[in-house]
């Protein structure tokens, strides 16, 4: 009893310190653009009380062909459904180019052999070097070659590409010219291209040949002719120019089947065209992109953002953000056909002028080394990545990074997800040595950027906790009548008030974009999470609030049993879904991967049982658990929970699309796994 009792005390020790406020380092604090919570909290009301004054400030650093009236307020909005339409506007009025502000602009001010992009390809040496002065000429190229096929503004540019320089160039190109671009990640099935095409009505589609992603061979071009024959049955449309990019390092061009007419090759089209193309000047509330939400059902969700306002948020959050400083190497690992890609791969880092790694392969590829050899072969100091990611490569061992020279980060980030406290202090304390903030920050696609983050030298950093709002953002917490709560408290959290960040509607669907944002709680926008808030203001995300399962009664969040689940030190990584249950109405299936090394056994299932007993309570404890070698996630690292779901309750025949997933074949192990018999708890 004694031992039993003591192994508690430990225990609930070793909770306290994994979840204590982790200080930044003087050092760091001393040379951070925010370097007190004190700045911040000045900055931040400014934000909130006079942001005509903070955002024009900002916004007056860019280039405009035309400023906006400057007598009036920056900004004019309506969230409340009941006064009238959902509208946001900024900037209304002024004109400008975001192509201009993130190349054009630092060329003329004698940056351009400043290296924009360190490409690095999925086989190693594969690899090149872009400056300001090659990103810009290559933009103008693919601009010029846009207007000879009849591109103008106001026209949608489908773009489903890989990770090749090409594909942040295209969206650049399309902004030069004010078209919108729709940037569709390069594995999406041909179904879901097809639907993307036809909801934005796409004349001209930019693709890629084939991808290489690790060992295996994705062929692009085979996608794209299927997805135009669901076209043409569907509603007899297909775009009139089809340009495919060569990627020689896939597949050669002899085994890819041509259209004529229709398909042409990218480097034979463009390279003949101008260096040289004029700037189509955009009013600021002109259409930027379109985005559609991953995963969605029923009609594509096409998320529309403007020019003016998200690249001046962009921007910003950029900067701060990450505490962006000249001479910095900045690596998302993104791909640009998610926001993230969009926000910090293609539009912040070159706005601020940065040099940044673009990288087309995965992470362990040729060997779970990989990210750690680019980072110290490039020299990066801030480093941008997915909690799913993480998770994965810690459960591989600390030896594929400690072998190699990291000292040159400075800042670490995950999106994506909230990051639990564990692999949280494994990113801190493996990756970053312990000397590197962690900025773990929230936003949606439909945000346009980073809402609630750590600003990384100006307060302590809570493990698993994104801290407090960005500036602008305006967070509120409801209980479950919708009311505002006050402290300490969790809910729902919603947004009240602007920020130019925002989405202005779903393409062709503002009525849906009304009813799915501003009708439930009228004024606010409701970003369909849940938060827990503490008395010092910080603010943790728990997952989304249709991501409960409700067990004989108990309302319980899955984000917080996969917390408890990866609270157990031989755990990785874990999803957890709700299926049918007789007794319960619903019972919890949880997937757990293993760290390294670690056996699974009966014994080892009780104990994480046990660590969910004691962070919730038995009502929440799994009633299956089945081992996972991995999970099904798509190439950003987001876990494709529909998939789990049908494995769940046994629909093996129904598992639908898994094409955008990094790894197809995790699902196959998973079906085995299930039909050899993952048992169900007794309780």
């Amino acid at each position: 009893m004694a031992g039993s009792i003591g192994l508690q005390l430990c225990s609930a020790v070793e909770e306290r310190e994994e979840r204590a406020l982790v200080p930044v380092p003087r050092e760091f604090q001393s040379r951070a653009l925010i370097k007190s919570r004190e700045q911040y909290e000045e900055m931040y009301k400014q934000s909130i009380q006079d942001p005509s004054r903070f955002w024009g400030k900002i916004a007056s650093q860019f280039y405009w062909h035309r400023m906006w009236d400057t007598s009036k307020p920056v900004f004019r909005s309506n969230f409340d459904i009941r006064q009238g339409p959902i509208f946001n506007e900024w900037f209304k009025g002024g004109f400008t180019n975001i192509c201009y502000n993130a190349l054009d602009k630092h060329v003329n001010e004698g940056r351009g052999e400043q290296v924009a992009m360190l490409w690095e390809g999925n086989d190693v040496g594969h690899e090149m070097r872009l400056t300001y002065s090659d990103v810009l000429q290559k933009t103008c190229q693919l601009a010029n070659y846009l207007r000879k096929r009849g591109v103008k503004k106001g026209d949608r540019v489908c773009i489903y590409m890989p990770m090749v320089p090409e594909l942040p160039i295209a969206m650049l190109a399309c902004a030069r010219i004010g078209a919108i671009h729709s940037v569709i990640f390069g594995g999406f099935s041909a179904e879901s291209l097809a639907g993307r095409i036809l909801d934005c009505k796409s004349d001209v589609l930019l693709s890629c040949s084939a991808v290489q992603r690790g060992a295996k061979v994705l062929n692009l071009k085979v996608i794209v002719d299927e997805a135009l024959q669901l076209c043409l049955e569907k509603e007899s449309f297909q775009p009139g120019t089809v340009l495919i990019y060569d990627n020689k390092n896939a597949v050669p061009r002899s085994k890819v089947k041509w259209v004529a007419g229709r398909d042409l090759w990218w480097q034979d089209e463009v390279r003949s065209c101008s260096t040289v193309a004029p700037v189509e000047w955009m009013e600021a509330e002109d259409p930027l992109f379109l985005l559609y939400t991953s995963g969605s059902t029923g009609k594509p969700k096409g998320v529309l953002h403007t020019i003016g306002g998200y690249m001046v948020y962009a921007a910003t959050s950029f900067e701060y953000v990450f505490d962006y400083q000249p001479g910095d190497i900045f690596w998302c690992t993104a791909d640009c056909g998610w926001i993230t890609g969009h926000t910090y791969i293609c539009y912040g880092p070159l706005l601020n002028g940065a040099t940044q790694v673009v990288f087309e392969g995965v992470p362990t590829y040729p060997s779970p080394s990989r990210w750690w050899e680019i980072i110290e072969k490039y020299k990066v100091s801030i480093f941008y990545t997915a909690p799913t990611a993480i998770r994965s490569l810690e459960a591989l061992g600390d030896k594929h990074v400690t072998k190699h020279n990291l000292s040159s980060l400075r800042v670490l980030g995950t999106v994506g997800e909230a990051i639990n406290a564990k692999a949280w202090h494994w990113y801190h304390r493996v990756v970053g040595q312990g000397r590197c903030p962690i900025v773990d920050t929230w936003w949606q696609t439909e945000t346009g950027g980073i809402m609630i983050t750590p600003l990384p030298g100006a307060w302590s950093l809570k493990p698993g906790s994104a801290t407090l709002p960005f500036f602008g953002v305006q967070p509120v917490v409801l209980d479950q009548d919708g009311k505002e709560q006050d402290g300490p408290c969790s809910g729902y959290l919603c947004i009240k008030g602007a920020w130019p960040g925002m989405a202005r509607t779903l393409y062709g669907d503002h009525k849906r974009f009304a009813e799915t944002y501003f009708t439930t709680w009228p004024g606010l926008y409701v970003t369909g999470d849940g938060c827990q808030r503490e008395a010092n203001g910080y603010i943790t995300l728990t997952g989304r609030v249709d991501d409960v399962v409700n067990v004989s009664g108990h309302r319980i969040s899955i984000g917080e049993v996969e917390s408890a689940l990866t609270s157990h030190k031989l755990c990785a990584e874990t999803a957890a879904v709700a299926f049918d249950h007789d007794v319960k109405g619903q019972g919890i299936y949880a997937f757990v991967t293993l760290v390294e090394g670690a056996k699974p056994s009966e014994q080892l299932k009780n104990e994480i049982k046990a660590a969910v007993r004691k962070e919730i309570g038995s009502f929440a404890v799994p009633d299956v658990i089945q081992w996972a070698p991995g999970l099904p996630k798509t190439r950003s690292g987001k876990i494709m929970r529909r998939i789990l779901r049908k494995i769940a309750a046994n629909q093996f025949d129904e598992l639908g699309d898994v094409s955008s997933l990094a790894d197809p074949a995790v699902v196959e192990q998973l079906v085995e796994g299930k039909r050899g018999g993952a048992r169900i708890s007794k309780l």
